[in-house]
């Protein structure tokens, strides 16, 4: 059975039942998460019982994710189509490469043979892959969620195999692409998926989704405004960072994580992760250095951290080739900053040109199809080693978070 003993409160430490569903902390509406019985797990299943390497998902660490696919209670609510289990690929930089640093991709885009992969080229089937078994584990059967773009597509490809009716609400400037998968299934599911252009950003969309849709009977799965499943599913992109890599049995982390983000569940996941890795002995108390990169016509993250503030303050969106990034504001940011201080790691911002000459250089040396915001981390290289943020000999890693293929129409005049 699930390891889950409760949600709690992120800020307030308020404990709530995990079988009850919940939105944001009735206590101060903010975020909750999962909190599981990592005793119980360490007496049941001890050492590395839970973990499965030979599974090609995310669901390879068993009892260590709020559902363990290896108990058939469990299993009968997951649906996998094959999430996780991404590569870490190595990957040249002129920067890195001259600072000396072992610099590596996470890949959450396209398919690499002999690995797992995300079904919709994107690391938010992490999370959704979490959203949909645990609606299915309560009963839910109508959710709504805002986005960007990725999150939309991703619940929609879960929802209708698992036959879950969906609202999506999205920007009507969502790169043509994911727009068009999402209005395609609406099209071809009348009934079942349902889609609202709403902007200018993900923000607005929420509005329209509490306001609108929610009272119809949907249960909003908006980023942290669910109880704890999309840091759960998010969650095992921190424990593939730690497994070992092929031919070692060693579980250690990199120097440090350069991530792209938005509202910061991956973040959060990520750091949920290595804190249960270390409460079952499984690595000691060192952490990656978190960089947190965003675009500079969308920065509330960073302007936040160079303030000294505790949260961040909403900005007014820019527009930005990196759409997953244009997040005015996140109910999180307030984790996401404790975060990267305690990694003494940093935000920072980057120039939509400088994103735009790393997706250039990529695709033409390595034909990769690098993400916007997978490229804007690569971006941010040089400006880490200016400021003394990496050493030489150090392991970095990159958090790719999907494939170019989802954003053609935006870049062509780059890629050409």
């Amino acid at each position: 059975m699930s390891y889950v003993r409760c949600l709690r409160g992120l800020a307030s430490g308020r404990e709530y039942s995990a079988n009850v569903p919940m939105n944001l902390d009735p206590v101060d509406g903010r975020p909750v998460e999962m909190v599981l019985d990592l005793e119980r797990l360490a007496f049941e299943q001890p050492g590395l019982a839970w973990y499965r390497p030979q599974r090609r998902d995310m669901w390879r660490f068993g009892g260590l994710m709020a559902l363990d696919i290896n108990d058939p209670a469990d299993a009968r609510h997951i649906l996998s189509l094959g999430e996780g289990a991404t590569p870490r690929l190595p990957l040249a930089h002129p920067a890195a490469d001259a600072a000396g640093l072992r610099l590596q991709l996470k890949e959450e885009g396209r398919a690499v043979p002999g690995h797992g992969a995300n079904p919709t080229q994107s690391f938010k089937d992490r999370g959704m892959a979490m959203v949909v078994a645990q609606a299915r584990r309560l009963g839910l059967t109508r959710l709504a969620v805002p986005t960007q773009g990725n999150a939309g597509d991703s619940l929609v490809r879960y929802a209708l195999e698992a036959g879950i009716e969906v609202h999506v609400a999205m920007p009507p400037d969502t790169p043509l692409p994911i727009l068009g998968s999402v209005a395609a299934a609406a099209v071809k599911h009348p009934g079942r998926v349902h889609l609202s252009l709403v902007g200018p950003t993900i923000r607005e969309a929420g509005a329209f989704l509490k306001a609108e849709i929610v009272p119809r009977g949907f249960f909003l799965v908006a980023t942290f405004q669910e109880p704890g499943w999309r840091i759960e599913g998010k969650k095992s992109l921190g424990l593939e960072l730690a497994e070992p890599l092929y031919g070692d049995t060693r579980w250690q982390l990199p120097d440090a994580v350069i991530y792209p983000t938005g509202g910061g569940t991956g973040v959060l996941g990520m750091w949920k992760a290595w804190a249960e890795l270390e409460a079952l002995g499984v690595i000691d108390s060192r952490r990656p250095r978190m960089y947190c990169v965003q675009s500079e016509v969308t920065p509330p993250l960073v302007r936040a951290f160079e303030a000294g503030a505790l949260d961040t303050t909403p900005v007014e969106a820019g527009h930005t080739l990196s759409t997953g990034l244009n997040v005015p504001g996140g109910v999180g940011h307030f984790r996401v900053l404790e975060i990267i201080r305690a990694s003494n790691g940093a935000a920072l911002a980057v120039s939509e040109a400088d994103t735009a000459a790393e997706l250039q250089r990529i695709w033409r040396r390595d034909h990769l199809w690098i993400s916007p915001e997978g490229a804007a981390c690569a971006a941010a290289i040089p400006q880490l080693l200016d400021r003394g943020l990496l050493e030489r000999g150090e392991r970095v890693v990159i958090v790719n978070t999907g494939s170019a293929e989802k954003y053609l129409s935006e870049l062509r005049h780059v890629l050409d």
